[in-house]
């Protein structure tokens, strides 16, 4: 079981991926934003964070940088639709972060998060 932060603007895609990551076993916390998300990572550990790349205001990216400052084991799995517009050769992603782009199933979600987990 891990402690996820997820961090997605979508509330239809947040509601249905913590749903579906608390099935799975995992300790979830869902907001709707980037700065929500950093706020509450400040006080509470994380094991993992998944982020969408694409938000208003603080971006998954620069919560990815701020959060792994504070959690260097921090794990880190980007979520987007965007993949190709949102990231590109220039961007340093954090702790060997991973890409996964919209739509995936979430099986293919969660057994992602167990392989990224166990390395």
């Amino acid at each position: 079981m891990a402690r996820i932060l997820l961090a997605e603007d979508d509330d239809s895609i947040r509601v249905f991926l913590a749903r579906a990551l608390r099935r799975a076993g995992h300790q979830v916390c869902a907001l709707g934003d980037g700065e929500q998300a950093l706020s509450w990572a400040s006080d509470n550990p994380v094991d993992l964070l998944l982020a969408d790349v694409v938000m208003p205001g603080l971006d998954g990216i620069e919560l990815a940088r701020r959060a792994a400052g504070m959690y260097p084991e921090l794990r880190i799995i980007f979520i987007t639709g965007f993949a190709a517009v949102a990231l590109n050769e220039a961007d340093v992603l954090p702790n060997e972060a991973a890409v996964l782009a919209k739509p995936f199933h979430l099986r293919q979600l969660v057994t992602e998060i167990e392989r990224f987990l166990a390395a």
